[in-house]
């Protein structure tokens, strides 16, 4: 069972989370996971210019580490660095210690402010350890374009049925996810319904 939009317990757990922004206006917040790709992140760049849509990109500290030039393409096109920790790890069979190590060791190349987990897993003591220091960003819609069985043509479908104002979109940053060949229709679709992109930047006050 695919649950395109976290369920209410997941909220009620981790109440200082972000999944969504309170908004009466049709705005909504592309996020991406994964990267840096050197095969997939220039070309969402790309395309995020040619609208002029700036994003939140939840980097992996060993990508980051590995690619820092396109670390630095995506700071130097207006884009904001998320930590998604250094190898990926599942919050729910990590240890604490050793979960809070690998998101550390991350900060060094991704951010020291803003987090999401990896597969949204995080153990309650791990929530309250990494609060106090980060600000921790859910979604409010996946549409599972990373799962290859699941379908481009399906993935765009969730996009449009399920958008609405303030939702924090996850896509994913990798060659293995459909994203680069979506994200145009995607784009088109919710400007032509009246919808616009504003970067997600807790830093910044949102």
């Amino acid at each position: 069972m695919r649950l395109f939009r976290p369920g209410i317990i997941v909220s009620w757990l981790y109440p200082d989370a972000k999944f969504r922004i309170k908004t009466t206006q049709k705005i909504l917040y592309l996020t991406f996971d994964d990267g840096p790709d050197p095969a997939s992140t220039p070309c969402l760049l790309e395309i995020l210019k040619k609208h002029n849509i700036s994003a939140l990109f939840f980097c992996s500290g060993k990508a980051a580490e590995m690619y820092p030039d396109i670390m630095d393409q995506i700071r130097n096109t207006g884009h904001v660095i998320g930590n998604h920790c250094y190898d990926h790890p599942d919050g729910w069979r990590t240890g604490s210690d050793i979960y809070i190590k690998d998101v550390m060791r991350a900060s060094d190349f991704t951010s020291n402010r803003i987090f999401r987990p990896p597969y949204g897993h995080l153990k309650l003591k791990q929530y309250q350890l990494l609060k106090k220091k980060f600000s921790i960003i859910f979604w409010d819609l996946m549409p599972y374009e990373f799962d290859i069985t699941f379908g481009s043509k399906k993935s765009l479908e969730i996009l449009k049925k399920k958008l609405r104002s303030g939702s924090i979109i996850v896509l994913h940053d990798k060659t293995s996810s459909c994203t680069n060949a979506i994200l145009e229709d995607f784009i088109t679709f919710t400007i032509n319904s009246g919808y616009r992109f504003e970067l997600l930047n807790p830093a910044a006050g949102n």
